[in-house]
């Protein structure tokens, strides 16, 4: 059982006028097999979230703690915070040219674990994994998201999820530029991670569709940096009726 708790949380980002405050005081629990959404418009501060969980150097805490099951993230290397269990799956995920998907895969497997997978049932892992996830085997051998459609990148993003394993994942607005059928292959992915290993995660998104698909315990509206209101399922419904314009006119938006 594993807690991401989130304490007034205030974050800034460098920007030629100076810093500028984007988080503004963010309180959040994530535990293992919980699924919270992040819903908010653009702007809000939904992605800024994600990657100053993830450690990104852009992205400056200002004040606030994030600590998953009492240890110190803040304290903690991009590395160290992988091998504590936080997974980030990117918005817009980074090509690699010259490395492998196989090698990759195989190569931060091991770096999280400490200790490389034995060859024979890792194999058989990944091609199960990338079976599910409608993944052509022959990927394995291409450079990583390099010439990837926008789906497959996405794929790719969850097809680590599930090899790796993590305590918590944070889910960048996977759904963006996916069509139905690659939404519901990626839905399905996540779905089984969450059977299979118990994993929280935190699932930033504009939209109700993946929520179709992916059911939420949690939603969580996001504007101007704050979290303007919580609730369940039930509210995720509500914002697909009536839209973010009721918390967007209270405060002015923040750029992510």
């Amino acid at each position: 059982m594993s807690t991401l708790a989130i304490r007034d949380l205030h974050v800034s980002v460098e920007t030629k006028e100076g810093p500028k405050p984007i988080l503004r005081g963010v309180d959040l629990t994530l535990e293992s097999g919980q699924t919270h959404a992040i819903m908010g418009p653009n702007g809000s501060g939904k992605s800024t979230l994600a990657s100053a969980l993830a450690g990104h150097p852009k992205y400056r805490v200002t004040s606030g703690t994030v600590t998953l099951d009492g240890e110190d993230v803040l304290a903690m290397s991009v590395d160290e915070r992988a091998r504590a269990g936080l997974f980030l799956a990117m918005q817009y995920p980074v090509e690699v040219p010259g490395v492998s998907v196989a090698n990759f895969l195989r190569t931060a497997k091991t770096a999280i674990d400490g200790e490389a997978p034995k060859l024979r049932t890792w194999g058989k892992e990944v091609k199960e994994a990338m079976g599910n996830l409608r993944i052509d085997t022959a990927f394995s051998e291409r450079s990583v998201n390099e010439g990837f459609s926008g789906g497959e990148k996405k794929r790719h993003e969850i097809l680590q999820m599930e090899l790796f394993k993590p305590q918590i994942a944070i889910l960048d607005e996977t759904d963006s530029g996916l069509d139905v059928d690659a939404l519901r292959i990626v839905s399905e992915g996540v779905n089984r991670a969450k059977e299979n290993t118990d994993v929280g995660v935190l699932l930033i998104t504009h939209y109700t569709r993946i929520l179709r698909y992916i059911k939420p315990d949690f939603v969580h509206v996001f504007v101007d940096g704050r979290i303007a209101e919580e609730g369940g399922p039930e509210l995720a419904d509500r914002l697909e009726e009536e839209g973010y314009d009721k918390y967007v006119g209270k405060a002015a938006p923040a750029a992510v």
